[in-house]
């Protein structure tokens, strides 16, 4: 499960060894981090260079390109994936995951699920009203409770009775 920056550690990993997931929840994952962190009109981006690197320095690139996500999809077998988008997130653009998914479903080499989420009033901390923020953490939880194969089980386990 990763979030924003978070999302650039599981995806990582996910590259690195998928075999190790059965199931992955990235919402509004920063998983572009060579082009987006290239570009110094995107806004954070600069701040960012000491933390993250820049990558239109030469080291840095080569640096970035061994963990940047996007770049690293391969065709393998992937994990099941819900992943997340806001239209108005100023920290991650939506177009990340939104290239995230579509690199990952042409090249992956299983049929698991790929799911997308674009909300088109949300911005990155999700959505503002808690009704639909308990539904969508409803939709996230029972993604995984699927992938997992635990949909189906008891909600309490039977107990024999003397």
């Amino acid at each position: 499960w990763g979030t924003s920056s978070g999302g650039l550690l599981v995806t990582a990993s996910v590259n690195l060894r998928p075999d190790l997931f059965r199931a992955i929840l990235l919402e509004v994952p920063f998983c572009d981090a060579l082009n987006t962190m290239g570009d110094p009109s995107i806004p954070l981006t600069v701040g960012e260079w000491e933390e993250i690197g820049n990558p239109n320095e030469r080291d840095y690139f080569y640096y970035m390109l061994e963990y940047s996500p996007y770049e690293n999809i391969r065709m393998q077998p992937y994990p099941a994936a819900f992943v997340t988008a806001s239209l108005n997130d100023a920290m991650v653009g939506y177009w990340e995951p939104l290239k995230y998914v579509s690199k990952l479903r042409a090249l992956k080499t299983d049929n698991r699920q790929v799911l997308l989420q674009c909300d088109f009033h949300a911005g990155h901390g999700a959505t503002s009203d808690r009704y639909q923020g308990t539904r969508e953490s409803a939709l996230h939880f029972a993604f995984l409770l699927d992938q997992l194969g635990l949909s189906k089980a008891p909600l309490l386990p039977n107990r024999v009775r003397n």
